[in-house]
């Protein structure tokens, strides 16, 4: 196994060369193979182990055998100890779900705080089989057929060609000693009847499953790149990017027969779980919206907009100095005297500065604002009847800033700026005001 092993990690991982890593290492025999794998290896290495409190003495059993092999072999070790029990009731989180996030983050933690470059698990191929049947009968798509990656961000899995049978004999054969978790005997977690009951009987149907299981999902890998190949293609032209937004034209998209396919596609990744509400939209009305925890997906007439979330401001107003020239937030706006008006922009207003009082105050619009917009002679509109004039979103109207000096509005910022304002014959001293 050893050359197959050393074969496996040259030809598929060759950036780990020079890098330094950490191994996790629970001092079962996967693991403990995985760091007696390494340790013939030319590698900077170092341990981690986590002590997730869960077994009683077991598990500070099972701390003191991974230190001592690391302390007799002069391997660095590091270890945490969680409450694990306790984190699980506080986020309701199964208690497996709870070891992997604190386990994850904190070897995300130690990544950074250490300078390493990567860390390698000890998940094989019959844990690639059991993560694929356990999501086979939760139901799901190709991403939970094609099983456990072999690299993941800054997580690699180098033993995930390798069965359990395999790694079971490479410790028989190299007299490498192992703790075994109690709890791995228990068919009271889904994994372990699988394990158990299942993958037996999977075995003696074919006694050459675990490989058929791994064409099988090759295959399946395969698949899942060609979908993603063909969702890219149609995303350029279904799709347009328009700052954090992403506009998705309704009329390209329903041309297609399968385009539920492609909108779970574009959007999963964003968290996004009410399928059949993001579906409907489609045909649904201009101003219905689904919401993910950051982000959100708006009707607004023939497209779909995705956006963040954004967080509400605590102060929605903010003055501006008359000696300030140049403001950075919430906008960039950048004020300067004019000797002339250069040509016509939604991102330039020009006002008679002895019309002006300062401070300006800048605020988001509110219903009910009112002013009198340039080129209509003194009528007043509402700001609301703007937005419907100029097909606004409700996300762009959310977006939008008002100028106001004292109570009256200058300018509906980067739309239309208030007659009230503008520059006359009479005109002694003009403001520039622009929106960068």
């Amino acid at each position: 196994m050893f050359s197959k092993f050393q074969d496996h990690i040259v030809s598929r991982f060759p950036f780990l060369e020079d890098k330094k890593l950490f191994l996790a290492v629970s001092g079962g025999l996967d693991s403990m193979v995985l760091l007696h794998l390494f340790q013939q290896l030319p590698y900077e290495i170092a341990v981690l182990h986590c002590n997730f409190q869960l077994r009683g003495l077991e598990s500070f059993g099972d701390q003191e055998f991974v230190q001592d092999y690391c302390n007799q072999n002069n391997i660095p070790f590091f270890t945490t100890q969680f409450d694990t029990k306790a984190f699980a009731e506080d986020y309701k989180l199964s208690t497996q779900v709870a070891a992997r996030e604190l386990r994850y983050s904190w070897f995300y933690e130690l990544l950074e705080e250490k300078n390493f470059d990567f860390i390698l698990t000890a998940h094989h191929a019959d844990d690639n089989l059991e993560t694929f049947i356990i999501n086979l009968t939760r139901g799901t798509g190709l991403d939970g057929l094609t099983g456990i990656p072999e690299e993941n961000d800054r997580i690699i899995r180098p033993l995930l060609p390798f069965s359990r049978e395999e790694i079971l004999k490479y410790a028989e054969e190299n007299t490498i000693e192992w703790r075994e978790d109690s709890s791995n005997a228990s068919n009271k977690y889904l994994r372990n009847k699988i394990r158990h009951d299942l993958i037996p009987i999977l075995k003696e149907i074919n006694s050459n499953f675990l490989d058929a299981f791994g064409k099988t999902q090759f295959y399946l890998q395969e698949s899942k790149e060609m979908v993603e190949d063909a969702s890219i293609m149609v995303y350029q032209q279904v799709a347009k990017e328009e700052g954090e937004d992403i506009h998705f034209d309704l009329n390209q998209l329903k041309k297609l027969p399968n385009y539920k396919s492609y909108l779970y596609q574009w959007l999963n990744e964003f968290g996004f779980s009410a399928w059949n509400d993001i579906y409907d939209l489609v045909e649904g009305q201009s101003g219905k919206q689904v919401f993910s925890e950051e982000f959100r997906l708006l009707k607004n007439r023939e497209t779909l907009i995705l956006s963040p979330i954004s967080e509400t401001l605590e102060k929605e107003e903010f003055e501006i100095a008359e000696n300030n020239t140049d403001v950075n937030f919430p906008l960039k706006l950048r004020l300067c005297n004019a000797d002339h008006i250069t040509i016509d922009s939604k991102e330039v207003i020009f006002v008679d500065a002895e019309k002006i009082r300062f401070p300006l105050i800048l605020r988001k619009w509110k219903e009910g604002d009112v002013f009198h917009p340039f080129g209509m002679q003194g009528k007043s509109k509402k700001v609301s009847k703007l937005f419907k004039d100029e097909k606004l979103s409700l996300i762009e109207k959310e977006k939008t800033w008002i100028l106001c000096s004292e109570n009256q509005i200058v300018w509906v910022v980067g739309i239309r700026q208030d007659e009230r304002f503008k520059i006359e014959n009479t005109t002694n001293k003009i403001l520039k005001i622009e929106l960068q």
